[in-house]
């Protein structure tokens, strides 16, 4: 799985044409649905059960939208096509908004997702790799990246090592499970622990999960839904409409996680492996939920840590504003 998307961000001209706007009419007039585009991160897999229950259950058609899910043939480019305007709303990671948004790239999380970080290390149980530190000497796995690899630095100073001069990094592209069952590598970072901590065990391969919030690594939002800020200024109805029924969706799926995993399958047109989805949409049902129990709502102060943290790390090439980075108006009793 694709765990933080590479950036290569592109000068583009960046322009909507008039006639993408909507009025308050178009979206109440039953008759006329609002065609909307969300282009996923990923193939479609147990962290976007909010979305096909908000597609399968009306909840869309409800707010007047007609919305069609699709996986971009490069998932790295949604931050590219919704700042440009060519797709209305796509799923990313609160990292990638940042590294767009200090390329001038106009993007802006709408919803908090996912409220912790997925990504993690991974060790086979059998390893003895248990913290950070026990990482010295060792060879590590990670997908390319370059977000992964002060991740890990931070990991191994808070546990006391040197960083990563202690370890030996091999990028090992996104065969992350297979490297680390055939011994290429004794450990990888770059994984989900929602996700491929699930397949590995499934091959009969139990790992020891190495969380990044719990080794010095500010806690971040993992999956943000984004849009543009053409959008925010001047659709702003569309922008709440279809939170509206995501919220919904989510909910949903906080309450029934299966139910959720039974409609992934049957509405997605790709192929849902239901033996990690399941266990990991149970997973996630904590991940989706911030700290009162509430799902969308994004924290200030988890922008602006996560920020300062790449920018002392040298990720980001200027300042961002952490406030222009996200919002939370279009969220009902956000508070």
């Amino acid at each position: 799985m694709k765990i933080i998307a590479t950036i290569f961000i592109i000068v583009f001209i960046f322009s909507i044409n008039a006639c993408d706007m909507i009025d308050d009419n178009s979206l109440s007039n039953e008759n006329t649905k609002y065609k909307v585009k969300i282009a996923l991160d990923w193939y479609p897999n147990a962290n976007h059960i909010g979305f096909f229950i908000a597609k399968n259950k009306g909840y869309f058609e409800e707010e007047g939208l007609d919305v069609t899910l699709y996986t971009p043939s490069d998932p790295s480019t949604v931050l590219q096509t919704v700042g440009s305007g060519s797709d209305d709303f796509g799923v990313s990671y609160q990292p990638d908004v940042l590294l767009a948004r200090a390329q001038d790239v106009p993007v802006v999380s709408v919803l908090g997702i996912v409220q912790h970080p997925l990504n993690s290390i991974m060790s086979l149980k059998t390893s003895n790799i248990v913290t950070p530190k026990d990482l010295v000497g060792k060879k590590v796995g990670y997908p390319g990246i370059p977000t992964d690899e002060p991740l890990l630095e931070t990991m191994l100073r808070a546990d006391g090592s040197n960083g990563l001069n202690d370890v030996e990094l091999i990028n090992v592209g996104f065969n992350l499970s297979e490297s680390l069952i055939s011994g290429k590598v004794d450990a990888i970072i770059g994984a989900y622990w929602t996700h491929e901590s699930i397949l590995m065990e499934n091959k009969g391969y139990p790992v020891n999960i190495m969380k990044v919030q719990e080794w010095g690594v500010p806690d971040y939002y993992e999956l943000v839904l984004v849009t543009n800020e053409d959008k925010i200024n001047n659709n702003s109805r569309l922008v709440s409409s279809l939170i509206n029924a995501l919220v919904k969706g989510f909910e949903d799926a906080i309450n029934e996680p299966q139910l959720g995993v039974d409609i992934l399958v049957k509405e997605s047109n790709e192929e849902i492996d239901e033996s990690i989805d399941r266990p990991g949409a149970d997973l996630l049902v904590e991940e989706w939920q911030d700290s009162s129990g509430g799902f969308g709502v994004q924290k200030l102060d988890k922008w602006q840590s996560f920020n300062n943290w790449m920018f002392n790390k040298g990720l980001l090439t200027k300042h961002i504003v952490a406030e222009d980075a996200f919002t939370n108006k279009f969220i009902k009793n956000n508070n």
